[in-house]
């Protein structure tokens, strides 16, 4: 959870910064820079979750289709 919260605080400055550079509206960058991290920091978490899934079912299938042959 501390690699996430690390993501999200690099994300939501990062996400300010380009928004107000594209926008400057300090409003409308806030707004970006807090809604836009939030989502992608959950999305983030569901990937490596997902992820980590899918590497322990691809070694278990690599590790059968070793035994077979």
């Amino acid at each position: 959870m501390t690699k996430t919260l690390s993501f999200a605080a690099v994300h939501l400055t990062v996400a300010f910064s380009v928004a107000y550079l594209l926008t400057g509206s300090w409003v409308a960058s806030s707004a970006v820079a807090l809604v836009e991290p939030c989502v992608n920091t959950v999305a983030y978490h569901f990937h490596e979750r997902a992820w980590s899934r899918w590497s322990v079912v691809n070694r278990a299938s690599m590790t059968q289709a070793a035994r077979m042959t």
